[in-house]
Formats: C-alpha cells, structure tokens, sequence
C-alpha cells in the first residue's frame, strides 16, 4: 500500500547499514517562496525512486540540496549513514560545516544533468579522465582504462575521441552517465535526463539507465518518462507544491492512484 501524504511528509530516516539517502524534513526557501516544505525520503542501497512531479513542485531543487548545489534551509541530510554536517551562517541560513567533508560526499553523489555539463574542450575520453586523475587522485592509466570500458558500456567508444558539439544529445548524455560512473559513485541523481533529448534519442539514454537499475545501483530519478517510473523503479515519490504528496510501489502507484493530485498528473501524461 502507498504511503499516506502525511505520513510519507513525516517518515523518520532510520539510517541503517542498507541506507545510502536518508533526508529529514528538507526545506528550501528562494526569497518568500518555499520550494520544499519538510521533505523526507530514504532510499536502501539498490534501490530506484523516481521523482515525480509537475513544473515547479521542487523536484530538481531536492536533488540539488542532497548535493549541496544548493544549500537547504534546515533539514537532515545522511549519505551512507553519515550526517552532512552544517552550522547557521550569515543571516540565519545555513552553509557547511566541513568543506572537505562535503567535497568527499560529493564524490559518492554523482549527479547527471538534463544538460550533459560536459566540457565542450576535451575530448570524451578526456571528459571520463578528468575528475577520477584530478579529484581522486588515481593513477591516469588506470582511469582510461576505465574509461574506455565504460563508454564500450553505453555504446560510444568509438566516439571516444570526438569533442561534445560533435555528437547527438543522446550521446552526449550518454557519455554524461559514463563519466558520472567513472567516479564510482554510491548514489546517482539524475536530473530529468532525457527531457532535452529529442524523442528518437530518448530511448538510447533510457536504456543504459535501465541496465544501471538491473546491475543494482542505487539511483535517484527526477523524470517526465512514466514508462521508466512504473516499469524499472523500486519506489516512486510525487511531490505536489513542494510536499510529498504520494510515495509508494509503482504498480501500486499507477494502478491505484492514492491520491486526486497524482491521478490528474497521470492522466494529463496519457492523454
């Protein structure tokens, strides 16, 4: 049975050792308007939860606070057991407490955009490299020996040595997945990863993320693509104006929707 909103809205982290994301009572302010109003989620290690939701309702601001893109108002946030640790600042707001903790967290959290945010000067390869030489310090070999087995993954090696402007969307996004793995993340947040795709592309980038839920990789989804919610998830999350307004298993979810909010959503996808 799905989770009510309430109850969904209050649900206590228990940050155990299956936990890799644990966020208690997130929220987020941009100027007067609160763009999340007390989130909580927790997602097990394996697991997929895709968040949904119309324009507006937080989705990409939640991901970006787990990672501290942006910075929540109050709130917990655990990765793999561990508090992000964060002190009151000027004005009230709060900032990190530890740099370096965050720096370090931040590499377990690999996040690919709706954008690709790949480095248009450096060759695809290149773009895998980069972070695990520079960041992690690991030995240059190694890393493109990675490299190249990841992009043979999500079927672009042979555009290993092409410059971003000279690929498709899809393997742009494609290669964005591949140097999000080459971190060797514990967690991936995907933030809506195929809307700036045409729809011939969609299902290329689609793919390599269904192979990435079936390998067990605990993976945090922002998406417009009901398919991928209702097919691959663990978990499907539905936030209406900044709250949890549904969460729960996702044949449950769109064979029974539990609420009039996320039946009106669906519905407008289907028609």
């Amino acid at each position: 049975m799905s989770a009510s909103p309430a109850a969904a809205a209050k649900a206590e982290p228990s940050h155990d050792a299956t936990s890799a994301i644990s966020v208690k009572e997130m929220r987020k302010c941009f100027g007067d308007h609160e763009v999340l109003k007390g989130i909580s989620l927790e997602a097990h290690k394996g697991d997929v939860i895709s968040i949904l939701g119309s324009s507006g309702s937080g989705k990409s601001t939640l991901l970006r606070c787990i990672n501290l893109l942006e910075t929540p108002d109050s709130g917990e946030v655990w990765v793999g057991g561990e508090l992000i640790r964060m002190k009151s600042g000027q004005g009230g707001h709060q900032t990190p407490a530890d740099i370096r903790q965050v720096e370090r967290i931040r590499a377990d959290l690999a996040m690919v955009f709706q954008s690709f945010n790949l480095w248009s000067h450096m060759t695809v390869l290149e773009n895998l490299v980069a972070a695990p030489v520079h960041v992690q310090k690991r030995p240059r070999a190694e890393c493109l020996e990675q490299a190249e087995a990841l992009l043979k993954r999500v079927g672009i090696w042979e555009r290993r040595n092409y410059y971003p402007p000279h690929m498709s969307g899809g393997q742009q996004q494609r290669a964005a997945i591949a140097r999000a793995l080459a971190m060797n993340p514990k967690v991936m947040l995907f933030d809506e990863p195929t809307s700036a795709l045409d729809p011939e592309l969609v299902g290329e980038v689609l793919r390599v993320m269904r192979s990435l839920a079936e390998e067990g990789r605990t993976m945090l989804v922002v998406t417009h693509e009901m398919g991928f919610a209702r097919d691959v998830s663990s978990k499907v999350m539905f936030l209406h104006k900044g709250e949890v307004d549904s969460l729960g298993e996702p044949k449950e979810m769109f064979a029974r929707p539990p609420t009039q909010q996320f039946k009106q959503f669906i519905t407008n996808f289907n028609k």
